[in-house]
């Protein structure tokens, strides 16, 4: 027995020795790991002194809202000819890389007689435009690696801007954005699109009416096979781009319209993430065939799992390299129902959660199964939002991804020319955008979790709730 006695007693004390052992130090560029915490954690700088917060900042109505365009490739060009039909709208001037792109967009202001835009053309040519007295707003359609110093320059020069997603491809980045908002008082949006789809929009208007009762869960996705699109972008910035970066790299489509529906810095917060991908080899296949290259950062799939501080969780998912049908996952799963978008678009409900109303003569609503296509079309119209009961027809006529863009667009100047806050203020611009880095370390790190920076500095219960303002 003394001699389990003292087998027993070594046992312990190399259990204890092991307990006190120092965990590997983890550190990388702008991140440590936490003992205490049990995360990764990145640099959340002090507010500099004559900063203030943008959550709710609405800027001096703007009449007349003077716009300037740098980038006119895909994204751009479709921009410009919307914005030629939204009032209250002067287009200054056009900059690209290439001349005949802003030759291009000169069509479209001559077809409804606007006066030819300034045109610029070159790599440090946006700076010109920046410098210009008679732009209000500067609207970024460029590669991702640009987007942060055009904007960064253009609010150095009063001006406010509207930057194509992702509006940063680094946590210190995003604080780049947040800080020169704050410190010059110009706006920073994103322009996440999908926020204002016509399924998303509807569902959000719904979730604010409680008709999924508490939301627990959300899933969102960027899956889409580029394997057509990858020569389109110029110089090859993207693939390049998904070449030399690991993780969800473009996480914004199908988080955006999430965050909106948790209410994200507006009295909820994501806390943390962790992520994990699979071994590149059709994204690697590519680079090799196009580029020559012998490595590829970006796993074909990558998943991320984040949880918020109101104990809800989230699943993002990014694959842009194998042959899977377009899926621009929105889902959320409530106590009472369930929305979801891609690949089936269609709502769950409990029996008795929904308006009597609504449900034709003995219909019947069943738990397993989607409600009917007339109680789905019931639902879409008894729950319009707003925004598309004003102007869905124009939106859907103007087009962009099926009018989304428009609204988008619409909004924007709306809230410009009217002095009210932003949809999307520059705390969203970040939060959505930082996954891409966040979830890269956690996938580096065998998926350890990531703290998110919380980008408003301890303001993130300040707001209740998504507000679309009007005047």
């Amino acid at each position: 027995m003394r001699y389990l006695h003292y087998i027993l007693l070594s046992v312990i004390a190399l259990i204890l020795m092991g307990c006190n052992t120092a965990m590997p130090t983890i550190e990388g560029d702008g991140y440590k790991f936490s003992p205490e915490s049990g995360m990764i954690h990145f640099d959340e700088p002090q507010r500099a002194h004559g900063q203030q917060s943008m959550l709710g900042y609405a800027a001096e109505p703007i009449p007349i809202v003077r716009v300037g365009f740098v980038g006119l490739g895909m994204r751009g060009r479709d921009a410009v000819s919307r914005f030629t039909h939204i009032e209250g709208v002067e287009i200054k001037a056009l900059c690209d890389l290439v001349e005949q792109n802003v030759v291009g967009c000169q069509d479209f202001l001559e077809r409804v007689g606007w006066p030819e835009a300034e045109g610029y053309v070159g790599e440090e040519a946006f700076k010109r435009l920046c410098e210009r007295e008679d732009i209000d707003l500067v609207y970024i359609s460029t590669d991702w690696v640009s987007h942060v110093p055009i904007a960064l320059y253009a609010m150095e020069h009063g001006k406010h801007v509207a930057v194509e997603v992702p509006a940063a491809t680094s946590v210190a980045e995003c604080w780049q954005l947040v800080d020169t908002s704050e410190r010059t008082r110009r706006h920073c949006m994103m322009l996440e699109n999908c926020v204002y789809d016509f399924f998303e929009l509807t569902t959000l208007n719904m979730a604010q009416q409680g008709l999924f009762g508490e939301i627990l869960h959300a899933e969102g996705a960027y899956i889409h096979n580029l394997a057509e699109y990858w020569g389109a972008y110029h110089d090859n910035w993207r693939l390049e781009f998904n070449r030399t970066h690991r993780g969800d790299v473009y996480a914004t489509h199908g988080f955006g319209p999430i965050c909106m529906a948790l209410d994200i810095h507006r009295g909820n917060r994501l806390e943390y993430l962790v992520s994990m991908d699979t071994k590149s080899v059709n994204g690697l296949a590519i680079a090799r065939a196009t580029m020559g290259a012998e490595e590829f950062a970006n796993g074909d799939h990558t998943t991320t799992i984040i949880k918020t501080s109101r104990g809800q969780s989230i699943m993002l998912q990014h694959n842009v390299f194998t042959p899977r049908p377009y899926n621009r996952l929105y889902q959320l799963t409530g106590t009472h129902g369930f929305a979801n978008k891609y690949p089936i678009e269609g709502f769950t409900f409990l029996p008795g959660k929904l308006p009597e109303t609504l449900l034709p003569a003995g219909a019947v609503i069943n738990p397993h199964n989607f409600v009917a296509e007339d109680v789905e079309a019931a639902i879409m119209e008894a729950y319009k939002h707003p925004i598309h009961r004003e102007i869905e027809e124009v939106a859907r006529r103007v087009g962009g991804h099926g009018g989304m863009d428009y609204v988008m667009d619409y909004r924007l100047i709306y809230c410009l020319r009217n002095g009210l806050p932003l949809d999307q203020d520059v705390y969203d611009a970040a939060e959505w955008s930082a996954i891409g880095e966040l979830s890269a370390t956690s996938a580096k790190h065998n998926s350890m979790p990531v703290a998110i920076p919380d980008f408003t500095r301890g303001e993130w219960n300040r707001l209740t709730g998504v507000t679309f303002y009007t005047k």
